[in-house]
């Protein structure tokens, strides 16, 4: 029983990452979004508004150095999607940048 339960936890610790991995959440929404790497001017001629990636990209062009984007999500209002990306500034400070989506 101790020789199992050794091993048990031998075989957990080489399979525990050595170090923590950072959350990139770009890289998450790259792979949730296929559009993400969309050409503006095909998504723009297909529809009446931006995406999530799109207005997360738009978004990401204007970041200034240090800023990060931390959270992505589309809400409904008043029958549109409204994109809510969220900002981690330089200082600590989070903003949140709201960008007008597709009609319902």
């Amino acid at each position: 029983m101790r020789i199992s339960l050794a091993l048990l936890l031998l075989a957990a610790a080489a399979l525990a990452p050595s170090r923590a991995v950072a959350f990139d959440l770009e890289e998450n929404l790259k792979a949730l979004h296929v559009q993400y790497e969309a050409a503006p001017e095909l998504a723009v001629a297909q529809r009446d508004g931006m995406s999530l990636s799109e207005a997360t990209a738009m978004v990401r062009r204007s970041l200034q150095s240090g800023d990060r984007i931390v959270g992505a999500e589309t809400k409904v209002q008043g029958g549109r999607e409204v994109h809510h990306i969220k900002i981690l500034r330089k200082d600590g400070r989070v903003q949140i940048r709201r960008v007008n989506g597709r009609r319902r």
